[in-house]
């Protein structure tokens, strides 16, 4: 009798940590973007166009 006592609570537990699935996880929700390299304040102070500007006109 105390076998299926024992058995019947290991069940029980059991069920109570398996018997659900875990939340769903969203595929954008996996993913941590951040830049490859720190900003520079000196690289993105250069303005591509400027040549234009002195150049061109």
């Amino acid at each position: 009798m105390q076998e299926e006592e024992q058995s019947g609570s290991a069940e029980d537990l059991r069920r109570a940590r398996f018997g659900t699935l875990p939340e769903r996880v969203r595929p954008e929700d996996t993913v941590e973007e951040r830049p490859a390299t720190p900003k520079d304040p000196a690289r993105d102070a250069y303005d591509p166009d400027d040549w234009l500007v002195r150049y061109a006109l």
